[in-house]
């Protein structure tokens, strides 16, 4: 008998759903704050320099970013994140500046205002004015600006001692940023921190002070509105910056999102044509861990990344991860003769504990990333840990709950075919007793009979890669070695040659220039050195003027490059002890030591075809390494999690064969399951690859071969690997007793 009021449940919850993402989704998105790189903007490091004699100390950074923090509210930007790293630096992200010269220069400026005699003595400084006491006004009907003073009296006992001194003697330079040794008013011809120098020919008694210069309008607002952000307590040095200009921001934006769109809609096909009725589930499913997903991330007001875009487009193919091996298993009991109920809960407890191993591993790749990377990076791990958590819980137990409707309600009793089970394929639960005697879609695929041959091929494979890298060496990204790079995008072809010529026209060599995008609309042009703020406001106004769109301009100093290098190194290898102790504490070392040999087996892959192709390797291709890490043996682990299922259910090993048929019928029985997940998550990546913002192109080629590479040594390098551990030890021992399988409770799956 149906009981239709679970049925009803369910649609009471779909409806639910649908009303909720539909009445709050678009506020949602319109509240998520766009990084840099997708609506344009800037981004700077800074290192903090103290005064001679000085130290920095956490007030000093505070006091500092607190001043800077000022100076980005005059500029209007919505949205700043600005934060103290470590113990001397501070890193600035505005995005969605629309003049970003005048940001950096306003962010740089000292701001030191210091009223001066004719022989350099300071006479009033900054902290003489008011606070807020600067504004643009009007003094003889030109742009000045009017500064209110502390103290009047203080002013006029200065006004009246260099009023009595003799012309030319009797000035009172006003400068903005005097450099000792370099600014003189009498020693130096150039004045360039000056902004005037007036007579005082009579003494003046008030607290109000007009600063002239020939200002224009804009010109005296900008002074008025430093002069009231503050001076800055230190001086600030250029360590790292990127601007990207607001169209590669738009079009990046875009594109992604188009590929996104494209991906996922791609995987919500597949998940119906396949698992039939629980697939549909899994769409909906799938549907609330995006809006959950963004609506946290909106909470949390964390700044959306294009790698952050593309960490939630993966994780898509993820969460589908959660589903398939939830489905798999039910599969799995509906064709060993249980009933739809019995075969529902034994698939969901069986599955469980594999999840949860596979998504704590690939969780913490995601964290040490979080750790060691920094921006766009940083926002890419954040995604992706949001993304890891919630698909855990929207597509464990919210899928379940929506099945198990369905399934308690009866209406599914007898109905395999909606699970994509043929009638063929199920047996009698008695004679279903032998696992091993279960037929599978690949009896014929012996695993282990060739696996010496995967051990040569994969030797062979990090022997030519070890010769390409000694020879060719990596295509380092300035984020690696320093310098500044260029990417220009213009709307019609473009050539090495005419990307050559506009920089030397500019004074600039160079060095190597890069074609890519859709008839070669864009161009990478890497330059020897660190660009200061004047030659990357002359660059981005000349390419503007030549293409009608702003470059977008990075530079790294040699110091970031190697501490960018150390970190990416630190982070791959405490992922992967961490992963060799988790898997130790949950399974044993003989899988844990071929686990990470394997995920180091793929990232070893990955950088041999970067160095092979010559591609350019960034910091976004250690995010996909890490990835990738996470993947790897996320699929490993559900490997081992069957090879140990089946080793209780056998009891006691005798010998070797018995081990090898063990592997061969865990291989052959997750097989269809690693195809599938690797093929939901290459789904989204191969749409981002042909179909997002060309800035992604090597971060989803990355992916895209780790993915190929991480099944690959799943099934043929890790689990063969334990194999031969496994059987060094069945030779010491003579054979192995494995975990006695307890005696079923009343409360456990029944037929």
């Amino acid at each position: 008998m149906v009981k239709r009021a679970r049925i009803v449940a369910f649609f009471i919850l779909l409806l639910a759903l649908i009303a909720t993402i539909g009445t709050t989704s678009k506020g949602i998105l319109n509240k998520i704050n766009l990084g840099l790189d997708l609506q344009g903007g800037f981004e700077v490091l800074y290192e903090v320099k103290p005064e001679k004699g000085q130290k920095v100390t956490e007030a000093t950074l505070k006091s500092t970013a607190g001043a800077l923090e000022k100076r980005v509210n005059v500029l209007g930007v919505s949205e700043p994140n600005i934060q103290i790293e470590g113990k001397d630096r501070i890193r600035v992200q505005l995005a969605g500046v629309k003049d970003q010269d005048k940001a950096r220069e306003i962010l740089s400026t000292q701001a030191k205002l210091t009223f001066r005699d004719f022989n350099d003595k300071v006479m009033l400084s900054g902290a003489d004015l008011k606070a807020n006491g600067a504004k643009q006004s009007f003094y003889e009907n030109t742009p000045a600006v009017e500064v209110t003073l502390k103290d009047a009296n203080k002013f006029k006992e200065i006004t009246q001692t260099i009023a009595q001194m003799a012309p030319p003697t009797n000035v009172l330079a006003i400068w903005l940023d005097f450099e000792e040794g370099k600014d003189s008013f009498q020693k130096t011809a150039t004045h360039d921190n000056m902004i005037s120098a007036p007579s005082v020919t009579k003494i003046i008694d008030q607290n109000t002070v007009f600063i002239t210069g020939n200002f224009k309008m804009e010109e005296a607002t900008e002074l008025a509105n430093l002069l009231n952000a503050g001076a800055l307590p230190v001086e600030l040095e250029e360590k790292y910056s990127t601007s990207v200009g607001a169209k590669f921001g738009e079009e990046a934006l875009h594109k992604t999102i188009e590929a996104g769109i494209i991906g996922i809609a791609a995987i919500f096909l597949f998940m119906i044509a396949y698992y039939r009725f629980p697939g549909f589930l899994a769409v909906i499913t799938l549907a609330a861990y995006i809006y959950l997903t963004l609506l946290i991330f909106q909470l949390m007001q964390g700044v959306l990344t294009l790698p952050g875009l593309a960490a939630l487009v993966l994780g898509v193919g993820i969460a589908v991860d959660t589903n398939i091996i939830t489905y798999e298993r039910i599969k799995d009991e509906i064709k060993i003769g249980r009933t739809i109920k019995s075969a529902f809960a034994a698939g969901n407890k069986n599955s469980f504990l594999t999840i949860l191993d596979a998504n704590l591993t690939t969780l913490l790749a995601a964290g040490v990333l979080f750790v060691y990377g920094t921006s766009s990076v940083k926002g890419f791990a954040t995604m992706l840990i949001i993304a890891i958590l919630l698909s855990f819980v929207t597509n464990v137990f919210f899928s379940r709950i929506l099945l198990g409707l369905w399934v308690q309600s009866g209406f599914l009793n007898k109905k395999a075919g909606w699970f994509g089970v043929r009638k063929q394929d199920i047996h009698d639960l008695k004679e279903s007793a032998d696992p091993f005697s279960m037929p599978t879609r690949f009896d014929k695929i012996d695993f282990v009979k060739h696996r010496k041959k995967f051990y040569i091929f994969s030797i062979a494979l990090t022997v030519i890669g070890i010769i390409f890298l000694l020879v060719f060496k990596l295509n380092l990204a300035i984020d690696f070695t320093s310098g500044t790079r260029v990417e220009v995008q213009s709307d019609k072809a473009l050539t090495t040659s005419e990307i050559q010529e506009e920089f030397k026209s500019l004074d600039f060599e160079a060095d190597d220039v890069v074609l890519s995008g859709n008839n070669n609309t864009i161009a990478v042009a890497r330059l020897q050195g660190v660009l200061s703020k004047e030659e990357i406001s002359k660059v981005k106004d000349h390419f503007d003027d030549k293409y009608g769109s702003e470059p977008s301009i990075s530079t790294v100093s040699p110091t970031i490059g190697k501490e960018l290098a150390k970190n990416a190194f630190f982070a791959l290898i405490i992922a992967s002890i961490g992963i060799i102790i988790y898997v130790t504490f949950r399974y044993e070392w003989r899988m844990a030591f071929p686990a990470v040999l394997a995920l180091l087996h793929d990232a070893f892959f990955i950088i041999t075809v970067f160095s092979l192709l010559r591609l350019e390797v960034d910091i976004t291709l250690i995010a996909a390494v890490l990835t990738i890490v996470g993947y790897s043996i996320n699929d490993t682990i559900v490997t081992f999690d069957r090879i140990r299922e089946n080793m209780k259910k056998k009891r006691k090993i005798k010998n070797i064969e018995e081990l090898e048929d063990i592997v061969n019928l865990s291989l052959r029985q997750t097989f269809g399951r690693s195809v599938n997940t690797v093929l939901m998550v290459i789904i989204p990546v191969i749409a981002l690859l042909f179909f997002g913002s060309g800035s992604l192109f090597n971060f989803s080629f990355a992916l895209l071969m780790g993915l190929i590479c991480g099944v690959y040594s799943s099934l043929f390098i890790a689990s063969q690997i334990w194999l031969d551990l496994k059987e060094k030890e069945i030779k010491q021992k003579g054979s192995l007793i494995t975990f006695v399988e307890k005696k079923k409770s009343s409360s456990e799956p029944q037929v």
